[in-house]
């Protein structure tokens, strides 16, 4: 292991006001006692149990062959994770197809943001969180710290670089990747909706108000994405444009395998893109969560992985929501060399 010398946690936690925490939660349903803090001077929002595992994510003991995939949430982090774990399991499709991802790679912060579910008031709530269990484990941190010491181990995250340990790129690769904001609001909605965390009350243009003011978990996004956006030259971080990866996944995953120093044939470029079409992806239960569904964790309405495209923002802002994100993106990328692909009004 990499030893990392324990650090306190180095950052400030502010506490929202009632009346923030009302105005934040109203949109809930019943079941969820969420109240929300902001972490220090970017304001990273999450829950407040994820105060409990701030500092012992900062000070995870590393292992030196780690390896790490990060995003913002609904940035093509799942596509992702199965094309880094296939590069560096030898192309095991058998594996890939029947052991669930959230198993082969699981979700680092995971207990710090769901764990607040009151599961004591509610049975149907307790049935749910009995579901979602079996799909997501390991379901804790400590599950994750325990992992079989086969190596390499795969996190996934979306948490900033800033509250991961500070060593983490001195030795572990990390790919990074984001998207088209307006695409990740439109897609983070319909995952809430799914998820069935909020009421029927919000419709789009709500939680588009709350993803602006950065009134969603692990908001802001700008802020997440050019902490990596800065180390994209390190030789340990690979930083990926979603909109890249459809455009030209042959090519990505050519740059995948090759920061990961793996030579693909042909052949296995050709399998190995084939299997991550979407049209494949999304039947893949390994990766889809259909569990989710069937134990009433997700609603019925909706699915994991949704529409794999890009673009579909067009359909949901109306002039008034496109004239304020035009404004919104340009304050945020103002002073800054970051630009999505493909970005236009």
């Amino acid at each position: 292991m990499t030893a990392n010398k324990k650090e306190q946690f180095p950052y400030e936690i502010e506490r929202l006001s009632d009346e923030e925490n009302k105005e934040v939660t109203r949109c809930f349903n019943g079941g969820v006692v969420w109240k929300f803090i902001r972490i220090g001077p970017q304001k990273y929002f999450f829950p407040n149990i994820y105060e409990n595992f701030a500092e012992r994510i900062y000070n995870l003991e590393l292992r030196k062959d780690d390896i790490f995939v990060a995003s913002f949430p609904k940035c093509g982090t799942t596509w992702l994770q199965e094309l880094v774990w296939l590069i560096n399991n030898n192309l095991d499709y058998d594996r890939a197809k029947t052991v669930i991802l959230n198993k082969r790679f699981p979700f680092l912060e995971i207990e710090g943001v769901v764990g607040t579910i009151n599961t004591e008031s509610n049975e149907i709530i307790k049935n749910k969180m009995e579901g979602a269990k079996k799909a997501l484990i390991p379901m804790t941190f400590d599950d994750i710290l325990t992992m079989p010491t086969t190596s390499p181990r795969f996190i996934k995250t979306h948490l900033p670089l800033s509250l991961l340990p500070p060593t983490l790129l001195n030795n572990n690769k990390m790919v990074y990747i984001t998207r088209e904001p307006r695409d990740v609001v439109v897609s983070f909605y319909y995952h809430t909706k799914l998820m069935r965390i909020m009421n029927d009350e919000p419709d789009f243009k709500t939680f588009w108000k709350f993803f602006k003011n950065s009134e969603v978990i692990w908001a802001p996004f700008f802020q997440h994405v050019q902490e990596a956006w800065v180390q994209r030259n390190h030789p340990n971080l690979l930083f990926l444009f979603y909109e890249d990866l459809l455009n030209d996944l042959r090519g990505n995953v050519q740059r995948v395998a090759e920061f990961f120093g793996k030579s693909l044939t042909n052949e296995q470029l050709d399998e190995l893109c084939e299997h991550l079409t979407f049209d494949n992806f999304k039947k893949n239960k390994a990766v889809n969560l259909e569990d989710m569904i069937k134990t009433g964790v997700f609603s019925k309405d909706g699915a994991f992985i949704r529409q794999g495209k890009s673009g579909s923002w067009r359909d949901h802002f109306d002039p008034e929501m496109t004239l304020e994100a035009d404004r919104w993106i340009s304050e945020n990328l103002q002073n800054t060399d970051l630009r999505f692909p493909n970005m236009e009004s």
